[in-house]
């Protein structure tokens, strides 16, 4: 075959991405409050975008929804354009308008992801309840009338690298002695703990290790007790040499920790070489200690979660169901003002200029309607699918997927993926993400409906809160116990879920019970 130039003429199809659809899936799957960081960067950039108070304009449409015993009530509580719902006889076109250049709901899981993120609970990752618990030392004068309490402690706020810094300063002069310190302090997390090696330290700063250790021991000593400790028995250990009491059998303690996280009192009375009464002496002791100094000196200020939607009972039984508007600003078009400058005389370039920003302004505004009322639906849709959940509790969680409600309300699986992703409810039961109430299906003994993992996990912890201290159910009891109550479940999955939710085993739970009965 010969390699000569030639030209061909090929049909195909393929998806196009304007800007204006990106940003279209873009707001789709924002929260209310990273949405309204992006609106307020629009309302700077785009001349013809301004807040709306109340002028006439283009702005969002409805943003409530009312359910009467899972059919739409017909009430709009004060919103003429809030839409009623009803996905049994609503298409798309109905409740969501067609935007100029594509439609909002297309497959475009190959480009574009939006995981909804993990909403297991967090844990404590320090050892049992033995250990002592964080704490944050807080201080300072009274803050002055209209300033908030959390303004003051971040104006206030000193980092644990500034403060160990000034008693670096004091304490050494030699200018290689604070550059070796210097470094490790910013080698320091925000814990206070030094997790590099000590050798790694030294060849980086081209230092002997021998003066690297030596200033490491000197930062040991500085405030707050504890800090620069490479373990957590190195740091328990720092705080009990400056009170005095690390002794031989509270250094066998700090050497046989993972003896406190199973609880053994005897295997550490065995390590220590003292009785049981010592040995719960030192955990009390230990207990009082902090095995995170720096974390006092973290002045990051915990973000509330704010909810997208708030779904409400009302008197009737129904459900009343509300965009979170208190988040968002209101935005329109300025069409007086295009209209005041698009008449006068103006260069090619600028006329340009405005048509560009009208487009982009009229866009912006027709995205934020589909958003809102994409988000409805969807929300809608999960109080028709989980109304028991709503009413009787999380025992009555149906199990649940993106399909599911995706059919319910035609649309596509990635539209409703992105719409519950990092989203909120506030319901009467709390404070839910979006994602919470999809969870995966457990098979039913006797044959009936399948069960939600969430509501197996709820029933587990039950089981276990209610068992009597001379009778803890192992996993093939609740195993057993879950059989009879209609849930078909493996033993592995069981001990699974009870991982998960940081249940100790039933060993362990039988040891905590005997030694609580025996201190009572």
């Amino acid at each position: 075959m010969a390699l000569t130039p030639r030209i061909e003429l090929r049909q195909g199809q393929t998806l196009v991405m304007t800007p204006q659809l990106q940003q279209a899936i873009k707001l789709l799957q924002l929260s209310n409050m990273e949405l309204s960081t992006y609106l307020e960067e629009e309302l700077e950039r785009n001349p013809l975008l301004e807040r709306g108070e109340g002028e006439q304009g283009d702005e969002i449409g409805g943003d409530s929804v009312e359910l009467g015993e899972i059919e739409p009530a017909e009430s709009n509580d004060g919103l003429d354009d809030a839409p009623i719902i009803d996905s049994s006889d609503l298409t798309d076109r109905d409740v969501l308008p067609e935007v100029e250049d594509a439609p909002l709901d297309l497959d475009y899981e190959t480009a574009y992801t939006s995981d909804g993120g993990d909403d297991a609970p967090i844990g404590s990752d320090t050892i049992d309840s033995y250990l002592p618990s964080q704490t944050m030392s807080s201080g300072g004068s009274e803050p002055s009338k209209g300033e908030s309490l959390i303004e003051r402690a971040s104006a206030e706020a000193i980092s644990l690298k500034d403060h160990l810094l000034t008693q670096l300063n004091i304490a050494v002069v030699d200018p290689v002695g604070r550059l070796v310190g210097t470094s490790l302090i910013d080698s320091l997390d925000e814990a206070g703990y030094l997790p590099d090696d000590i050798d790694s330290i030294a060849e980086r700063i081209g230092c002997d290790i021998e003066r690297v250790e030596a200033s490491l021991a000197l930062i040991q000593q500085f405030d707050p007790s504890g800090v620069a400790a490479r373990s957590l028995a190195e740091c328990l250990a720092l705080q009990l040499r400056d009170l005095n009491r690390l002794d031989p059998a509270m250094a066998a303690f700090l050497d046989n920790l993972e003896l406190v996280e199973k609880q053994d009192i005897n295997g550490l009375c065995r390590a220590c070489g003292v009785d049981e009464e010592d040995v719960r002496d030192m955990i009390s002791e230990i207990r009082r200690l902090d095995p995170k100094p720096g974390l006092a000196f973290r002045s990051e200020t915990t973000q509330p979660i704010i909810p997208d939607v708030f779904i409400r009972p009302r008197p009737d039984g129904g459900w009343q169901i509300d965009l979170n508007s208190d988040t968002l600003p209101r935005v329109l078009v300025n069409r007086a003002y295009h209209a005041r400058i698009v008449g006068r005389d103006k260069e090619h370039a600028e006329k340009s200029f405005i048509t560009e920003q009208l487009h982009a302004a009229n866009w912006l505004v027709k995205s934020l309607d589909q958003r809102a009322r994409t988000i409805l639906r969807v929300a809608t849709e999960l109080v028709v699918q989980q109304d028991l959940f709503f009413r009787l509790g999380v025992e009555f969680l149906k199990p649940l997927n993106l399909r599911d409600i995706a059919q319910e309300i035609e649309m596509h699986e990635s539209t409703v993926s992105r719409v519950t992703a990092n989203k909120y409810v506030a319901t009467p039961r709390g404070i839910y993400a979006m994602k919470y109430f999809f969870t995966s299906a457990i098979a039913s003994s006797a044959g009936g409906d399948a069960h939600s993992a969430e509501a197996v996990r709820h029933r587990i912890r039950e089981l276990i809160d209610h068992e009597a201290p001379r009778a803890v159910l192992s996993d093939d009891q609740i195993v057993e116990t879950l059989r009879t109550q209609g849930v078909e479940i493996a033993r592995r999955t069981v001990a699974k879920y009870r991982e998960a939710m940081r249940i100790p085993s039933s060993v362990i739970r039988r040891r905590e019970k005997k030694q609580t009965a025996s201190a009572a």
